[in-house]
Formats: structure tokens, C-alpha cells, sequence
């Protein structure tokens, strides 16, 4: 019988030590590791870009949770992007992304892989049809984001997954803002999952990582292959804190979950917010989808204000217990202008996003105490 996830989220790659009977696994602070004779490698561990023990437990928790054959940790969400790119591509390739992707991600096709003569383009992933004609035969990859960052896009990841797969390329999908507990790409056609495990997946705000989750062996060992060539490899302190967080995702992203949903009720009733950005709304473009690929709607709520620009940024800076501060998924609430802060780099291209709007990241507070906060910011 297979295990539920919160199971293999706090047991999956994560077995006492056999020497103490530690139930959690131990912080390797090494770099380099005794070998039995040349070439003689005790359990495969020779230097610790190449792997190391407690990074090894993280990518193995990983992989359990999305459900795939192959986890790797890295120092960054961009880092693990930036392998993807680099395993799959070479110039002179094509990438189809979604034209509101997040600013890094934008980022590093425009300006760093871009000048390599990988060819991109934006495209509304919502409409099958555009994605089909943005096509061409160099396509190596269809990127999704669901849900998007900061406007809460939706699309359809079993339906894109049939299409790049007839085309003869991968789908990657960027599932930092659902997390692992609230949607699984892997079984509905990914072929590779991202996260910016300094979100919901380490939780709280104290770690900065990253890591892909492959469907199939042969993928997930190229994938391997630029790891350890790249080096872009989490520390062994850094897999122990994101290790730690995996293990309470589902109970974190349950409250985040109801207390969004409290938020939303309150933003959907002021009079200065002109519209809410939230998968959970019935209105939402992106509804039936996402009920129908997710567990729930996600602690992130995107929302515009009537006053314009200068009034989203007074709110921003009138919160409280709101901190105004890059990032999102931490159990402390978080508040941002996308415009000014994250999403800067998208200024003056197709993916800008709106002047007047908002991000929430909401968190695990007294929902009562998040709502006052709210009401104060507002005004």
C-alpha cells in the first residue's frame, strides 16, 4: 500500500542512524570522505558536490512527495532552473513560457540564456491554441507556472502536457506556489517539476533553496549529470533546515489555506480593492482547473486597488504584521508592490505586471489578528 504524504514527507529518505538511532538525519559538515582503496567509494560518496548524505535524504524526501523517480536539491530555485535550461537546451533552441512568469524566471531567459540563442517566447498558456502555434520544431520545453506569480494564473497541466508531448518536448512546471501538498504535476504529464524551496517547502523563512523532481530515471539522471558538473548544490545545513520544513507542509498549508480564504472575504468587501487575484474565487478564469489539479487554493492572494499606484504602495507600507519583504510561504505573513520589488525586472516588457496590485503571502497567524492588520492597511 502506498503511504500518504504527510508519511513520506517525515519518513521518506529519512531513516534513523543506524549508528545512534537518531530520528533525524544528521548534518554531514563535510566535504570530502575516506575511500576504501582507489575507487573504493563507500556508499557511493566520494566528494559532497557530488553527493552528500543529508542532501541526499532531502532529494529522496522529495522525490517521495511529488511522486517522481528522481529528486535534486540546489542552492536556489534559479539554480535549479538554470539546469534545466542547460540539461535540455542547446542554442539555438526554443522554450515556450507563460507571459506572466515570475520576474526571475523572465530574468534568466532575457538576459542570461537569451544571449546564448535560447529563443523564447510568452505565450497565454490558457489557450491551447496559441500554445500549439507558438510551436516550432526547435520547442525543447513548454514552461508553466500554475498558479502564476503574482496574478494567479491557472492552466492545465494535464492538457499542456499532451501537447508538448506530441511535439516532442518536455513539460516543466514551476510548482513553488501549490507546493507538493496541494498539487502533483508529475502524475498528471510533467516531465520535471521546479521549486523555489525557500517557499512553502522550507517554510519558514530561514533557508534559501531550490530542487527538481524528474518522472523518469533517464531525465533525472541528466539532470544529475549538470548537478554535479554545475555545482549549484544545496548545503548540507541548508538540505537539514529544508528537511525540517518538508515535514510540516501539510499541516502549514492547511492554515494557510483557511486563513487566505478569510482574507479574500475581507478584500472581496473594501471598497478601495477593484479586484481579487485567487484561484478559490467561482470567477476565477482558472476555477474548474484548478479544482481539478490541486487539493486546495494556496495561502498566496494577489489583489488590485482602486486608488492606482500610490495607493498599493501606501498599503504595503501601512501593514504590520503584513511584513513588507521580497519572497512568500513562510508561516509569518508577507506583503509586496510586484511592480517595485519582484517583478522589477519584467518593468517595460510583456510580462510587467499591473502598478496598482498587491501580493499576500498569507500566513499561519491568528487569522482575526491578519484581518485587523488588513483593515488598518486599507484605511
Amino acid at each position: 500500500m502506498s503511504e500518504g504524504f504527510e508519511t513520506l514527507a517525515i519518513h521518506a529518505g529519512q531513516e534513523p542512524d543506524p549508528v545512534t538511532g537518531a530520528v533525524v538525519p544528521p548534518i554531514y559538515a563535510v566535504s570530502t570522505y575516506k575511500q576504501d582503496g582507489v575507487g573504493g567509494l563507500r556508499s557511493g560518496y566520494e566528494y559532497s558536490r557530488s553527493a552528500n548524505p543529508t542532501r541526499a535524504a532531502l532529494e529522496e524526501a522529495v522525490a517521495a512527495v511529488e511522486g517522481g523517480a528522481r529528486g535534486l536539491a540546489f542552492a536556489s530555485g534559479l539554480a535549479a532552473e538554470d539546469t534545466v535550461l542547460r540539461a535540455v537546451c542547446r542554442p539555438g533552441d526554443h522554450v515556450i513560457i507563460p507571459n506572466d512568469a515570475y520576474g526571475g524566471t523572465y530574468r534568466l531567459f532575457a538576459k542570461v540564456h537569451e544571449p546564448w540563442s535560447l529563443h523564447y517566447d510568452a505565450v497565454p498558456l490558457g489557450d491551447l491554441d496559441a500554445v500549439a502555434s507558438a510551436m516550432t520544431p526547435k520547442t525543447k520545453i513548454v514552461w508553466v507556472e500554475t498558479p502564476t506569480n503574482p496574478l494567479l494564473s491557472v492552466f492545465d497541466i494535464e492538457a499542456l502536457a499532451h501537447l508538448a508531448h506530441e511535439n516532442g518536448a518536455l513539460l516543466v512546471v514551476d510548482n513553488t506556489f501549490a507546493s507538493p501538498y496541494l498539487q502533483q504535476p508529475l502524475p498528471l504529464g510533467a516531465d520535471i517539476v521546479v521549486h523555489s524551496t525557500t517557499k512553502y517547502v522550507g517554510g519558514h523563512s530561514d533557508v534559501v533553496g531550490g530542487a527538481l523532481v524528474a518522472r523518469d530515471a533517464e531525465v533525472g539522471e541528466k539532470l544529475a549529470y549538470h548537478q554535479n558538473a554545475m555545482g549549484a548544490v544545496a548545503g548540507p545545513f541548508d538540505a537539514w533546515l529544508t528537511l525540517r520544513g518538508l515535514k510540516t507542509l501539510a499541516v502549514r498549508m492547511e492554515r494557510h489555506c483557511d486563513n487566505a480564504e478569510r482574507v479574500v472575504d475581507l478584500l472581496l468587501a473594501h471598497p478601495k480593492v477593484s479586484s481579487v487575484l485567487y484561484p478559490g474565487l467561482p470567477e476565477h478564469p482558472g476555477h474548474e482547473v484548478a479544482a481539478k489539479q490541486m487539493r486546495r487554493f494556496g495561502g498566496m492572494v494577489s489583489f488590485r486597488v482602486a486608488g492606482g499606484e500610490a495607493e498599493a504602495v501606501e498599503i504595503c507600507n501601512r501593514t504590520k504584521l503584513f511584513t513588507l519583504g521580497e519572497s512568500l510561504g513562510g508561516v509569518e505573513s508577507l506583503v509586496e508592490h510586484p511592480g517595485r520589488m519582484t517583478h522589477a525586472s519584467a518593468v517595460g516588457s510583456p510580462l510587467e505586471v499591473p502598478s496598482d496590485l498587491v501580493r499576500l503571502s498569507v500566513g499561519i497567524e491568528s487569522i482575526d489578528d491578519l484581518l485587523a492588520d488588513l483593515t488598518r492597511a486599507l484605511g
